[in-house]
């Protein structure tokens, strides 16, 4: 008498459906898989129906201004004359300005955390910077109205103007509203993002490396930048690229402070516009049809670049990331 059982019975049978129109074993499997399959393709769909929306929406600006809407400087509602170059800037320029006030606090304040700090600062101090991120838009406005704006026109400008004022960044009158203050507050806006997720990028990184580094005689300082820095460095990317994307499409608390004025200037003290901020100061007075589709293709256009960075920084992504430790290191 054989010693092993015989399953055979155990097995059903594949149907004869799922073996022509799937692979799965039984019905439970072919539904979730199609179900998720389903939810995936939902995501797509919703880009591809809102792309449409804007070029449906568009369609009278781009017939008459065509690749001239992108380069003309003139918006003037009265005449019908609208171009967006000023609001490409404008978004475009208070994002990078942006990023240069974040990254490097950001990066600072997820090294300490992650690495530095004491034991019992890690998580107050990490709560206080994630808080940052829960605060609504228009506080921020409110407080860059009363008090950033007020203060950049009566002690930084001032200072900037007399100190570098033969750079064309820091010529011009000192408002307090305009691409610095604008820069400032998308900075204080994005730094929660970038920091935290910084900080958990560094906290993935193997201890092997760190101890190391500093069993080869390295200084901690010395271990974060030799062995921690360059192993992270795709997912501080991607941290980076969070944050700018919620630079590029914020709209209330930059709207309040930037002066909203269309005009492309190389000082940072003048007044600018965003696209975000045109289409929510502009949308509700809108009235003629070409008015309506000019707006309609600056939401388009901010789809666009925002879509463009996101391929460019997912493709830096991946170069960082496909190099092998030796070539990070």
């Amino acid at each position: 008498m054989s010693s092993t059982h015989d399953i055979s019975p155990l097995i059903r049978p594949r149907s004869k459906i799922l073996t022509r129109f799937g692979r799965e074993l039984n019905w439970g499997d072919f539904v979730f898989r199609r179900l998720t399959a389903l939810l995936a393709g939902l995501v797509i769909a919703a880009l591809l129906a809102m792309t449409i929306f804007m070029l449906h929406g568009s369609a009278e600006s781009l017939a008459k201004f065509g690749w001239g809407f992108v380069s003309s400087q003139v918006w003037d509602p009265v005449r019908d004359q609208y171009g967006a170059l000023p609001f490409i800037y404008g978004t475009i320029a208070s994002s990078l300005l942006a990023l240069c006030f974040a990254v490097p606090i950001s990066l600072g304040v997820a090294v300490f955390l992650s690495e530095l700090a004491p034991a019992w600062l890690r998580d107050p101090v990490g709560f206080l910077v994630e808080l940052l991120a829960a605060v609504p838009s228009v506080v921020y406005g409110l407080w860059g109205i009363f008090a950033l704006a007020p203060w950049l026109r009566t002690t930084v400008q001032p200072l900037l103007a007399s100190s570098l004022g033969f750079l064309p960044l820091f010529q011009g009158q000192q408002r307090g509203f305009g691409m610095l203050a604008g820069g400032i507050i998308l900075a204080i806006m994005i730094t929660p993002t970038i920091s935290s997720v910084s900080r958990e990028v560094l906290r993935a990184v193997p201890s092997a490396l760190r101890e190391g580094a500093l069993g080869l005689g390295a200084t901690p300082w010395e271990a974060v930048r030799i062995a921690v820095l360059p192993y992270a460095r795709s997912g501080l990317i991607g941290a980076t690229i969070l944050g700018l994307g919620r630079a590029l499409g914020e709209t209330m608390a930059i709207t309040m402070v930037i002066g909203n004025r269309s005009e492309i200037s190389a000082s940072l003290f003048a007044p600018s516009y965003t696209m975000a901020s045109v289409i929510a100061n502009e949308f509700s007075e809108a009235t003629g049809s070409l008015y309506l589709s000019a707006l309609a293709e600056i939401g388009l256009l901010l789809f666009v670049v925002t879509v463009l960075l996101n391929i460019v920084a997912r493709l830096l992504v991946w170069r960082v990331g496909s190099l092998p430790l030796s070539g990070r290191l």
